[in-house]
């Protein structure tokens, strides 16, 4: 196994990582950001008010992606251990 190997996995991880962690982290980002507008119009400052929106939001959008997500994770390990023969030689 050579160095390039090892950065090829290591990047394609990366890149499994980030293409999954991506569409939750958007979401709640624009969430937060939605009730942090809404905050500052209304002059509310709650500090629990951005958790619940936050929390429901990341809930659907696990319910609605999660099997795309599993699937991309799947997908990768797949890959891994085809592959396995030739990373050990």
């Amino acid at each position: 196994m050579s160095i390039d190997d090892v950065t090829s996995i290591a990047s394609d991880c990366l890149f499994t990582i980030i293409k999954t962690a991506a569409p939750v982290l958007l979401i709640s980002l624009c969430v937060g950001l939605m009730v942090s507008i809404f905050q500052t119009v209304t002059s509310i400052q709650e500090q629990t008010l951005t958790f619940v929106p936050k929390v429901l939001a990341i809930f659907i959008t696990l319910m609605i992606l999660g099997h795309w997500m599993l699937n991309n994770m799947v997908e990768y390990m797949q890959s891994l251990w085809e592959s396995f023969s030739l990373y050990i030689r």
